[in-house]
């Protein structure tokens, strides 16, 4: 780090000048143009067109084998990719194609534009000036707590197979679509503008999609164990899995309000201290299960998936503190009036 005079021109403009080594290195040179960006916490960037402001990365795959091309295909999505071109010498076999076709149809934007004897090229055509991270969040939240929800009740009516769906799908583009907007938007500042957050913001939706996307693996879990229940569980046990089922979901909404700045602290605060008072009756029900004989496998695991889930839940919320932490606001301890309840 190094400190530099602020100097004024003829018109009043303030300058200071970029060090020559670090111009040098970037090959930007006198009469070239580089791009401002100031922040809200007083960081002004400095950014050339190396930085991210050229053309969207182009990815080449020569790879024949499916599995490698279903990788490079995600990865390129993730990465930020207009488009990806699958080169070869002969046409793309079924099971080729099959991949393709599956990675387009669960990415949000990405299609198969062109085919020739010797090319496949796939497009990745998103605005990001349309395209909303934390609405996308929002409705994340809202399909993983369905899924558990679903997942949950099945335990009343254990079905022959998961409940979870076709909304596993859904997670997953959801998912992926806010994983390429916080990749671009670390390598383009730009791209953070014409997504309307900050790079704070960003990284904390991506930390919040990550835990959401475990609450769901859970909440699979769940139904999967309910489908290979031979019984539905006792109306008390039920009772008790529906309600832990409840708070857990109210923990994880509050946690992503909290997250997207639509909640304050104390809701985030409220929410751990609820999750709390959950887990420590999951974890009981669990040592109540572990003493019930072999007949109770299938119950100890749906109790299991249930704290993990709570687990997640509690990540969430704390996302949530921490995006209050860096707003300057005040955490507070649970209200008195409520401490012995």
């Amino acid at each position: 780090m190094e400190s530099r005079k602020v100097q004024t021109v003829g018109n009043g403009t303030y300058t200071v000048s970029l060090p020559k080594d670090w111009a040098e290195s970037q090959g930007v040179a006198s009469g070239d143009t580089v791009t401002l960006h100031d922040h809200i916490d007083g960081v002004l960037t400095v950014q050339t067109g190396n930085g991210g402001d050229g053309d969207p990365p182009v990815a080449r795959i020569e790879s024949a084998d499916p599995e490698v091309i279903e990788r490079a295909l995600r990865a390129a999505y993730a990465a930020g990719a207009r488009e990806v071109t699958l080169e070869r010498d002969e046409p793309l076999t079924p099971d080729q194609r099959r991949v393709v076709e599956r990675v387009a149809r669960n990415r949000i934007g990405m299609s198969v534009a062109a085919e020739s004897e010797t090319a496949t090229t796939v497009q990745i055509m998103l605005d990001s000036t349309e395209v909303s991270v934390s609405q996308s969040l929002r409705q994340l939240a809202f399909t993983v707590r369905s899924i558990h929800g679903d997942a949950v009740e099945a335990l009343a009516t254990p079905p022959d197979s998961s409940p979870i769906g076709s909304r596993d799908k859904q997670v997953d583009r959801l998912a992926s679509m806010i994983d390429r907007s916080v990749s671009r938007g670390m390598a383009d500042l730009g791209e953070v503008d014409a997504l309307g957050t900050t790079r704070p913001e960003l990284f904390e939706s991506w930390t919040a999609m990550r835990e959401l996307c475990r609450f769901r693996d859970a909440a699979a879990d769940i139904g999967n164990a309910a489908a290979a229940l031979d019984d539905p569980p006792s109306a008390a046990r039920l009772a008790a899995c529906r309600d832990f089922g409840r708070t857990v979901r109210e923990v994880v909404s509050d946690g992503v309000s909290v997250a997207l700045g639509d909640e304050g602290a104390d809701v985030a605060r409220s929410a751990v201290g609820e999750l709390r008072r959950a887990r420590d009756d999951i974890d009981a029900l669990d040592r109540e299960l572990d003493e019930a004989g072999a007949g109770a496998a299938e119950l100890r695991r749906v109790a299991r998936a249930l704290r993990r889930t709570a687990e997640c839940g509690g990540d969430v919320a704390e996302i949530g503190l921490r995006r209050a932490v860096r707003c300057r606001e005040t955490i507070r301890d649970r209200d008195p009036g409520r401490m012995n309840e």
